[in-house]
């Protein structure tokens, strides 16, 4: 127990670049001299919306605070008596690439040598001004001046830039450092919920705009908008910042309206989201630029908040990740019309106009055509331009049998005489050199277990949750059986039912010369003995092999012949037995919530159903225990991390289960707060993970991901909750985003890599496979079709096709799994053990529903439908479920 503690903490400072600790870091910043002159004072200015705190010397931002809450501070104010060297950015810097004709790039910036600034005079709307040519350097071709304007009680910042040569200058990059307090250095989690924000980028061009959310999820919320030439092109990590980049502190970043110098260097690798534009200043001429600050009172509100600034506003269903077989829609509000779409790659979507009017916005349908990435640029008659980036998939059942093929192929690990005993796996992949991963300097990579090594297997055996195939269940009851069962779980003695942290390990003293490969460098910490490995003491690990039980009962149980090596009863009693042990064997991390959490009261509802009263009573009990526990706390999601979004999944479950409401309020808030809804496939629905490169992906860095596993797991909670509360629309864009986020990166060939990288020089899936499995599993478990009305909308639905004839609405399912349905205006959620969905119907006067079961086939004779309301039909009813004889076509039955 206390070795697994304290790999956990050494695993926080290795992170850091270079080797060093996080606090040398932090001292290192603290030794050099300071230069924001912070003694010389503060200036305090106040709008409709802010109280402003401008330092004396440089005029940057040094406290910007709402003025319904003057306690909460949007910037790390808190660390300006640390951060008030050279090098180090502030909200009011700018950074600059300047080149003259025929050449070579310059860099400036306000940040990189600090000077006292020169003050100018103010009137009007100007609250603030400066000359910062003191904190530039000389040669520097162009004057700046920066501004602070109210403007309809909402705060402008303003860059005035001005060409002072005799020559005309090319701008190909300008940035605008967005620095807030995002820095959770040395918090406790209840303090980081009431100090610190989170904020996402809508890198859409004139539409764009940053979100800026406190922890806790509560308002107010901070809108980052463009005002003039403010167009958000581009995202750049600010990595020259010296504030240590670690799982407390993912880096600052910075908004560019311009961005070719860097697109033809250090981004040349990597398609943009936008196309990388500069600017021609001519000789003596000027450029403004400016951004608008606006406060919101709610995350939810935030659409609302955009239409009230004149902003267009884009809204995709089901989203932006759009499958080929399904109709998209796009909803477009802005107070000028459409002029024109471009879309690139030229016919990978292709728009039309619906003609049916829908009140205040305007809409269209969108299919995908060519698999991958998709920009449409919507241009208004005002001559704004709006980017809405997609990611075109398969339909979602290529999709998923594409990945069950690779991972029970390409990943299939076949070697007889493996002395790890991991014969016969699933095993972690390299996209890259299309190599299995049988070694790694992590161990747990190559050694199925954590979350980097499970996450294969654990991927191959969920998706038969969705989509079985008799031929790959085969080779998955070998694995249970020979690997998983007696080797990364214990099968006898004291551990028996405990999950080892990896079957792979390095001690060369135990292993035949030659065992571990030579360009390894296995002289880390990652790197851990038999001994580490062996131990079951981490809680993290259990979820995974508990899905892997429970999953093949729920085959062995509502199919016939697909599982044959053990009876459905094996391996429901030891999903409940892996699920106890957790809390015996591991029981420091077990009182935080599990990531795949969700899947514990999964096996508790089954163990209900089948009658095993004892058993069922014993995990209840256990899971209360635990329940009660975050009960008690303000904010009770915490892990073996400082910060984490991996507990809030299981914690919301089992508070919600237990009728801890207000606990399940405040885990949800704080899910809404990291989890966005935007126009961008990338950062709609994203759940913020930004370290778990470092611990499963090849390219190993702190860098926000995009769609890791956070966004499936966190996307359960959500749409939990519109089950409970239909009206609330946005929970289902938000759900909807993780969801479909959960499968956007599955490569066309089958492969699911841990997460995109969201780097601007990168822009590409990782190429390792990493812990990707714990995100499939909240995709398997939540895969479902939703059926809803919104007023300024019309009927919509998210995983089916619909179409509307008088009083009917009929929808065509194409989810993967086609097995669960959710009518909002009846609050009926319909799901199927066994059997699926083709379409289902309802009569929005008679209330009526009607749906229609596909066709058996050799393995699924029966359909079990489980309703949750009261409905009458002619079907035996078994373990509460409708037992139906399925058809050798297709067949109706009207609830």
């Amino acid at each position: 127990m206390k070795k697994t503690r304290l790999l956990v903490l050494f695993i926080c400072c290795y992170i850091v670049s270079n080797n060093l600790q996080a606090q040398e870091y932090w001292d290192r910043i603290k030794a050099k001299k300071a230069t924001l002159e912070v003694d010389k004072g503060l200036i305090n200015l106040t709008t409709k919306s802010f109280a402003l705190k401008l330092l004396q010397s440089s005029q940057t931002v040094a406290g910007l605070y709402p003025l319904s809450d003057k306690s909460f501070d949007f910037t790390p104010g808190d660390r300006l008596a640390i951060r008030d060297k050279d090098g180090l950015y502030h909200l009011g810097d700018i950074n600059l690439r300047i080149k003259a004709a025929n050449g070579s790039w310059e860099s400036y910036s306000t940040a990189a040598k600090r000077t006292a600034i020169i003050p100018l005079e103010v009137s009007g709307n100007i609250i603030a001004a400066a000359d910062l040519s003191n904190t530039l350097p000389a040669n520097i071709p162009v004057t700046i001046k920066r501004f602070y304007e109210e403007k309809d009680g909402n705060l402008i910042l303003r860059f005035e830039i001005t060409n002072k040569t005799n020559a005309d200058l090319e701008i190909g990059a300008l940035g605008i450092p967005m620095v807030f307090n995002n820095i959770l250095e040395g918090k406790t989690l209840d303090e980081t919920h009431v100090q610190n924000v989170f904020y996402d980028p809508y890198i859409g061009k004139d539409a764009g705009y940053l979100e800026v959310k406190r922890l806790s999820g509560h308002g107010p919320a901070l809108l980052v908008l463009p005002d003039q030439n403010m167009p958000f092109e581009a995202y750049r990590p600010l990595l020259d910042d010296p504030t240590p980049r670690t799982i407390v502190f993912e880096g600052f970043h910075e908004w560019m309206p311009l961005s070719k110098a860097y697109a033809e260097n250090e981004w040349k690798a990597a398609e943009q989201w936008n196309t990388p534009t500069s600017l021609i200043l001519k000789s003596g001429a000027s450029q403004n630029f400016s951004l608008k600050l606006v406060l919101v009172d709610e995350i939810k509100n935030i659409q609302t908040a955009l239409i009230k600034n004149e902003r267009p506003v884009a809204l995709g269903v089901p989203g932006y990740v759009l499958p080929q077989d399904v109709d998209g829609h796009l909803f477009l509000k802005y107070n000028k019309a459409v002029k024109i779409f471009k879309v690139e790659p030229e016919g990978a979507l292709v728009i039309e106009k619906k003609s049916k009017d829908k009140k205040s916005f305007a809409e269209y349908i969108v299919h995908g055509k060519k698999w991958g990435r998709a920009r449409l640029t919507v241009v208004y008659e005002d001559g704004l331009q709006q980017t809405i980036n997609y990611k075109i998939i398969k339909s979602e059942t290529n999709v998923i049998a594409d990945f069950g093929h690779f991972l029970t192929t390409a990943q299939w690990f076949d070697q007889k005489d493996d002395l790890f005993h991991r014969n016969p796996s699933v095993i972690s992949y390299d996209y890259e050199t299309k190599k299995q991963l049988s070694q790694d300097s992590r161990v747990w990579v190559a050694g199925l277990s954590d979350e980097g090594g499970a996450g294969g297997w654990l991927a191959a055996i969920m998706k038969q949750l969705v989509q079985p195939d008799v031929n790959e269940i085969k080779k998955l009851e070998q694995f249970v059986d020979s690997t998983l069962w007696g080797s990364i779980q214990y099968k006898e003695g004291k551990n028996k039912f405990g999950v080892k942290k990896s079957v792979f390990y390095y001690e060369p003293k135990l292993m035949p010369e030659g065992t571990y490969s030579k360009d390894i460098n296995y002289g880390t910490w990652a790197a851990w003995n038999k001994e580490a490995s062996d131990d079951p003491g981490r809680s993290y690990n259990y979820p995974h092999v508990a899905a892997a039980h429970w999953a093949m009962y729920r085959l062995a149980r509502y199919h016939e012949g697909l599982v044959t090596n053990h009876s459905w009863d094996w391996y429901l009693k030891n999903a409940y037995e892996t699920s106890i042990a957790m809390t015996t064997l591991a029981p420091y991390y077990a009182q935080f919530g599990q990531m795949e959490g969700t899947v514990f009261l999964l096996i508790l509802k089954d163990l209900k159903t089948e009658g095993y009263t004892q058993m069922a009573n014993d995990l209840e009990a256990k899971m209360k225990s635990r329940a009660d526990h975050w009960r008690k706390l303000n904010y009770p999601f915490g892990s073996e991390m400082p910060w984490d979004s991996t507990g809030q999944e299981e914690v919301y479950m089992w508070s919600d289960y237990f009728g801890y409401d207000d606990k399940a309020k405040v885990t949800l808030d704080a899910i809404l707060a990291y989890m966005p809804v935007m126009p961008h496939w990338a950062y709609n629905g994203n759940a913020r993970r930004y370290w778990d490169f470092l611990y499963g992906g090849k390219l190993s860095r702190v860098e926000r991901q995009i769609h890791h596993y956070g966004s499936a797991l966190n996307a359960i909670p959500v749409l939990e909750q519109f089950r409970k509360t239909p009206d609330d629309f946005h929970l289902l864009k938000v759900g909807y985003g993780g969801l479909l986020g959960g499968i956007s990166n599955i490569t066309e060939d089958g492969f699911g890599p841990a997460a995109f990288h969201s780097y601007p020089e990168t822009l590409r899936i990782d190429y390792h496979s990493g812990d990707y499995g714990s995100g499939f599993f909240g995709y398997a478990v939540n895969t479902a079709t939703f059926i809803t009305y919104e007023k300024d909308l019309g009927w919509l639905a998210f995983g089916g096709n619909l179409k509307t004839k008088g009083d009917v609405v009929e929808v065509a399912i194409t989810t993967a799994a086609k097995s669960k349905v959710y009518i909002a205006p009846r609050k009926m959620w319909l799901t199927l053990d066994s059997g699926t969905f083709e379409k289902v119907r309802y009569n929005t006067k008679t209330k009526e529903v009607e749906i229609t079961l596909d066709a058996k086939n050799a393995y699924t004779p029966y359909a079990y439908l489980r309703v949750d309301q009261e409905v009458k039909l002619s079907y035996e009813k078994t373990r509460d479920a409708f037992k139906i004889p399925l058809k050798t076509k297709e067949f109706q039955i009207k609830l």
